[in-house]
Order: structure tokens, then sequence, then C-alpha cells
């Protein structure tokens, strides 16, 4: 019996992980479209005049086995991943796309949207229905149901193509990453390396066949503290290079030749469908509603945050000049010699600060920071069937002891699983006849494992993180909508970013910092001049920071917002767009285009932006809090019912101003950051 043909008999219905094995992915998948067909064909045929209630709400909950099959098995290829895996996901994915298709390229279906659409008085719908009749009839639209047959036959090419190539620069990617490894023999080029990572380099290198040795990956967890404190230039030199030109070796797993077909394609989609680039295209369901109004957005930034980072930089450069005699900064410089300098600004750095920052307790604050806002409880589940030995799980209830979800923590690097942080589920939320559906949530890391001698102890940077992937959790637990296509996250993608990154917030405050800061030795919470510390030097960098992000986000904008389907070089178009925005010289045989997973594998281009966007966001749902007092119950409830447990039920920013009373302000971010008076 494949366990995923039906909902799991599981508490809380959770995957069967232990009984899915690789082989029933395909034919389940198979098996489901064909299920999800028929359902649409029930739909279609039926004889009754089309409504909101036959067709538009039919249409929403039809295919939800293969929406919960789809989710294990695209979260297994990103968290516990295997060549097996990718050879299925190769042929999984065309097939999935081909299936979207054949719903929104059904011309019977379509038909009956459209009438649904046309004769639906919207007044005698909640604004959650009239976004989701919006929503259904747009989707079609946006995906070509307005075109003649030759059209739609080229646009469901270019979706398997799309498809294909997205899974093929992933693949490049993570291949090229795992690869690569920095083999040291001698104990003097982990000079300046704090004891915890040179005793992971060391246990890296026993677990690659290196007994003895020392390695270093491009794995961040390895990278990171490398590049922060290797007193090796040299070594610091090839590791930075070998990071910043994965997908640009020219060699079997080079990216160029990809990039520049997802452009074309991209572009291509968008002029089929009436959009001048597809930059507009993506807009169109964004706050931010076209190319012009994003690229002011970041102009208005760069104005403040340019000086900022010029000063920066300058600053660094002095004080490497100053304390060795550096006369040509580069950028596998410049991490170590501003975590220095802020070392001795603000006599603190993450050495200082990782004792009282052990994972656990973390873990610990952030859920007691979740229950002093929201009321949330959370309680460990080892019942409950998990993936690997790593993922944690954890029963979510209210105040009132009812069951408000399921949530997965898994923290730790492995050969098997991609880079970063993110948040996803195995199950949304929605409502039916059968009551409240609450949602399976995850959270994936990348932090440091605990070794013999040491537990897992964060960086403050990693702290932030994981609070930030935590918000988007919450966006994800507290979802209290009838729609799973508009619960939870399922909103504007410059909108997604709010509860994540307002959640970093708390990091900052003492209030927060005493739930659980703790020095993991001696138990003594983490002293007060040290929190202030954090606070001073929150802002460090922050300029050149900002030019970092706006960088990313106009190369972003750059590739998407203008038909570049004659460009040849891209090297050379990039290196075009970052000039402008960089404050550090630019490095031969380096490119950030051919690993940029978040607009070329990920759901980010023409919105890398949106980082940026939803730190205005924040800082000014921030500030609100903190006229309040950040633990205020009166704004907590606010921000859950308006912004987490309405998900994308009525507009952002309708959302947004019911919460806040008002559209938010880029000068508050700007205050943040220190860069009103650059």
């Amino acid at each position: 019996m494949n366990p995923l043909l039906s909902i799991p008999d599981t508490p809380f219905q959770t995957p069967p992980f232990s009984q899915i094995k690789n082989e029933h992915f395909l034919p389940a998948i198979k098996e489901l479209i064909t299920s999800a067909k028929a359902e649409i064909a029930v739909i279609t045929e039926q004889k009754e005049p089309a409504s909101f209630a036959n067709t538009i709400e039919a249409l929403e909950r039809s295919g939800q086995l293969l929406d919960r099959a789809s989710s294990v098995f695209f979260n297994l290829n990103s968290a516990e991943t295997s060549d097996e895996l990718q050879a299925i996901a190769r042929d999984v994915s065309p097939l999935l796309s081909e299936f979207s298709n054949d719903i929104l390229l059904n011309e019977q279906l379509f038909e009956r949207v459209k009438a649904a659409f046309d004769t639906t008085d919207q007044e005698t719908l909640s604004a959650e229905q009239q976004m989701l009749l919006n929503k259904s009839y747009k989707g079609f639209v946006r995906n070509g149901a307005l075109l003649n047959d030759d059209q739609k036959a080229q646009l469901r090419e270019i979706d398997i193509r799309l498809s294909k190539l997205s899974l093929e620069f992933g693949e490049h990617v993570l291949a090229e990453t795992n690869r690569y490894a920095m083999v040291l023999e001698n104990e003097s080029d982990l000079a300046g390396l704090p004891a915890h990572a040179k005793e992971m380099a060391a246990q890296t290198a026993k677990e690659k066949g290196h007994e003895g040795k020392w390695v270093i990956t491009l794995d961040y967890p390895s990278y990171v503290p490398f590049m922060t404190y290797a007193d090796n230039r040299e070594l610091r030199k090839e590791l930075s290079l070998a990071f910043s030109s994965k997908g640009f070796k020219g060699d079997e797993l080079d990216n160029q030749e990809i990039v520049k077909q997802i452009v074309r394609l991209r572009n291509e989609r968008a002029r089929l469908l009436g959009y001048e680039t597809h930059a507009h295209f993506v807009l169109e369901e964004r706050m931010a509603e076209s190319p012009e109004k994003v690229m002011n957005f970041l102009d208005e930034i760069q104005k403040y945050g340019k000086p900022g980072a010029e000063r920066d930089v300058q600053e660094v450069a002095a004080y490497a000049k100053k304390i060795d005699g550096l006369t040509d900064l580069q950028r596998w410089d410049f991490g170590y010699y501003s975590e220095k300098l802020k070392k001795e600004k603000y006599t603190i750095d993450d050495e200082l600060l990782k004792p009282y920052f052990k994972l656990e307790n973390v873990v610990d604050g952030v859920f007691k920071t979740a229950n002093k806002l929201f009321g949330l409880n959370f309680k460990e589940n080892t019942e409950i069937d998990t993936y690997h030995p790593d993922v944690t799980v954890y029963e979510v209830t209210d105040a009132d002891g009812k069951e408000v979800a399921i949530f997965y923590a898994d923290f730790f690097p492995r050969a098997g699983k991609r880079a970063g942080a993110w948040m996803t589920s195995f199950a949304g939320q929605y409502k039916d006849e059968n009551g409240d559906h609450r949602p399976l949530i995850s959270n994936v890391c990348n932090f440091t494992k605990s070794t013999a001698t040491t537990p897992s102890l964060l960086t403050f940077n990693e702290v932030t993180t994981l609070f930030h992937e935590f918000g988007h959790g919450l966006h994800g637990m507290l979802a209290n909508g009838t729609y799973e296509s508009l619960s939870g996250t399922s909103v504007y993608w410059d909108f997604v970013e709010l509860p994540s990154q307002i959640l970093e917030n708390w990091c900052y405050e003492k209030e927060c910092l005493d739930l659980f800061a703790r020095h993991y030795e001696t138990g003594e919470a983490i002293p007060e001049e040290l929190i202030q510390k954090i606070k001073d030097s929150a802002n460090f960098m922050e300029g050149y920071q900002t030019m970092r992000q706006l960088g990313f986000g106009k190369l972003d904008m750059a590739w998407h917002g203008q038909d570049n389907s004659e460009v040849e070089d891209v090297a050379a178009f990039e290196k075009a767009i970052l000039e402008e925005n960089s404050v550090l010289p630019s490095v031969d045989g380096t490119n950030m285009s051919c690993s940029f997973s978040h607009i070329f594998q990920g759901g980010y281009s023409a919105g890398y932006y949106s980082y940026k966007w939803a730190e205005v966001l924040d800082a000014d749902a921030f500030a609100y809090f903190q006229e309040a007092g950040i633990f205020n119950k009166e704004i907590a409830d606010k921000f859950k019912e308006n912004v987490l447990s309405a998900g994308g039920s009525e507009h952002p920013m309708t959302l947004y101003k019911r919460f806040r009373g008002q559209e938010p302000d880029v000068k508050a971010l700007l205050k943040r950051a220190g860069l009103l008076e650059a």
C-alpha cells in the first residue's frame, strides 16, 4: 500500500515518514494527478450554471492529496535529498508543471470560472471569498486562458523547460558546494579560528576520510567562521573565490547558459501573456505593483545607503592599514577586518556572545516569546514520525489547550540538505464541513552541531535567523482562513517577510533576551552591558549591508525588468549592474548570478527587493510595539488578527493599515539603520 495515496491515519495526520520509500513518489504523484483530473472533470461536466460554490470553491478543494504528496516530496528533496530523489525530481517536476497547465489551459473549466466571475455579485461575498474569486479568475488569465491554441502550446513548452532548468540550476549549485573541500594539514593554517570552528573542521575532515587533518567547506557554518576569523589571507582568498565562483567555471556544473535561458524564457512567457517584461508580470501581484515603483524604492534607500557604505569601507580599510599595513582591502578581507574592528569598537564578538546562546535555550526563548505575545505552548512529541533523527517535533496549543499546529524543527547541516534556512509546510490550514484542519509547519536551518565537548552554540546572527524563520513559522501556525490557497504564508511575496523580519527585533531587547540568554556553563544571565553592546553594534556596517542587499535587488530587476535576449556575457552584464552599487573592488572569475538560487531556483525572481521592502514594514510595525511595550497584548492581538491569522484573505496594504492605522514609512527603516544622518 502506497502511504502517499490517502490522508495518513497518524496523530494529527502527519506524514508517516518511516513508511514512505523513494519508490512510492512517482507512482503516487502519477495516480494523484489522475484523481485530481477526475475531480476537475466533475466540475466541468456538471449541468448547473457556474457559481462561486460549485466552481470556484470546488476548484479550491480539488487535488488536496496531490498537494500533500508533492509537499512531502519537495520538502525531502530540499532537506534530505539523494541522487535517487534528485532523479525522481527530474521526472516529477515536468509532470506537475504539465498538470498545472492542464488545469489552467482547460477551456471548459475556464469558461465556468469566467461565468462564475462574471455573474457573481461580489457584494454578497466575504472579503476572503472575493479574494478567492478574483485570484482564481486572474490565475487562469495570468497563465494563458485567453491565449489561442498555438500560444497555449507555446506556454506549456516554456513552463516545462523552465521547471527543468530551475532544477538543474539548483543541482549544479549543490554539487559545486559539495565537491569543494579545503583540506588543511597544518594547524597553523587555522590560526585565528575559534576552538569550536577548529573542532568542527576536524570533525568534517574525519567524516570526509581525512582523519588527523582539518576540512573547510562552502557550507555556511564552515565558510562564515573561516572568512571571519582565519588569519591566513591567502586561504581566505582561495575560499572566497571558490564560494563566489559556484556555477561559473565553464565545466559541467556551469550555470551561465542556464541563467540566459531562464531569463529569456521568462521574458518570452511574460510577453506571450501581454506583459512588457517578466518583472511587470510578477509585480502585478505584489504590494510594489510595478518595476518603476521598485526601482524608485531602491533608489530612495540608496541615497542614504551609499554614503553610509562608503564610510563603512573607508573605516575598515583604514583599520586594516593601521593594524596590518594592508593597502588593498579586498572582498576576502572585509569580514575579517570588520569583525576585528567591531570587537575593538564594541568589545563584542560572536565568541563572547555564543556561550549565552546554546541552541536549546534559544529554541526555548523563541517559544517563550510566542507564548508571551500570542499565548502559544510547545510540547515535544517523540511519537510523531520524522524523516531524519535530527528532527524534533512539537505539538503547538493555545492558552485554552486547543490544537494550533504541529511544528517540525530541523536545525543541523548534512550532506543531503541544501544550505541556508527556510520555513515550509507539509500541510496547510483550511476549514471545511469537517472543521478546522490545522497546519504541519517546519523550520529548516543549518546551525553548527554540538561536538563531544561543546553544545551547539549560536552566533548572534544565527539567533536572529532562528527567530526569523520562526516568524514565518508563526505565520503558518496561526493561519485562520477558510481556503488553503489564501491561508498562512500564501500572501504577496513582498508581504511574506514581515512576520519573519519583525520577530528578529525581539532579539535586541533585554526583556526578551532575559527569557533565554544564559551562559551554557554557569547558567548566569547575559550581562546588561553585553545587551547594550548588541544594540550599539546592531547598525555596525549597516551602510555596507544595505548596499549589498540593494545590489542583489537591482541585479534581479536588471535580469527581469527588461528584454535581455541579446545578452551574451553573463559576467559583463552583472558587472555593469553591480558596479554602481559596489563599494569594494570586483573580482575576476567570480559571479553572483550563477549561484543566485533565490531568483533562479527559488521564487524570488523580480522579487528580491522584497527583503528591503519588508524591512520597512517590520521597522514601522516594531516601532508601534515599542511605543506600547514589546510584549503589549493589545498590539500583539492586532498583529495576530490582521497579519498572522489573516494570511492572503485581503490585500496586504488593507491588512497592514488595519493593524498599524497608517501606511508604512520608509523613514522608520532608515532611522533604525542609523542611515538618516548619512
